[in-house]
């Protein structure tokens, strides 16, 4: 990611997708990293009132799949697409937020692969996840 990149400018992802739908907030962007947040509620939680691990997944991607959009050369000729995830669960919440940190391991011209940490507002490891994005032409 590119330091000071205005995150007004993600907008347009929300539009009635997904990220809208569940609570998530992107939060800030800096040189190699962006950060999101995710409320654990009725939305996220699965029937025993624990965050969904799906919940979790949809939270890496987006945080991955927004952070390789914001390192495309040109946004109107290319995208960004998941091509493979992966998450470890490795504590449960029941209330409050999640914060998901994405960073990066590779940025080639034709994949990215990323490290999406995701904490609870302790900053307990709350889910491990990695992801690799496909930069295609669209």
């Amino acid at each position: 990611m590119k330091a000071g990149f205005d995150l007004n400018a993600l907008d347009f992802i929300h539009t009635e997708s997904i990220g809208k739908f569940i609570g998530i907030e992107f939060m800030e962007a800096g040189e190699g990293y962006l950060t999101a947040r995710m409320p654990v509620d009725k939305r996220t939680q699965q029937p025993f009132g624990i965050l969904h691990g799906g919940a979790s997944v949809v939270l890496a991607e987006t945080l991955g799949s927004v952070a390789s959009y914001m390192l495309l050369d040109d946004p109107a000729k290319q995208r960004a697409v998941g091509l493979e995830i992966n998450a470890n669960h490795l504590r449960s919440v029941r209330e409050g937020w999640v914060y998901g940190r994405c960073t990066p391991i590779h940025i080639g011209r034709t994949t990215h692969v990323w490290d999406i940490r995701i904490t609870d507002e302790r900053e307990k490891l709350v889910c491990v996840s990695r992801l690799t994005v496909a930069i295609i032409s669209g």
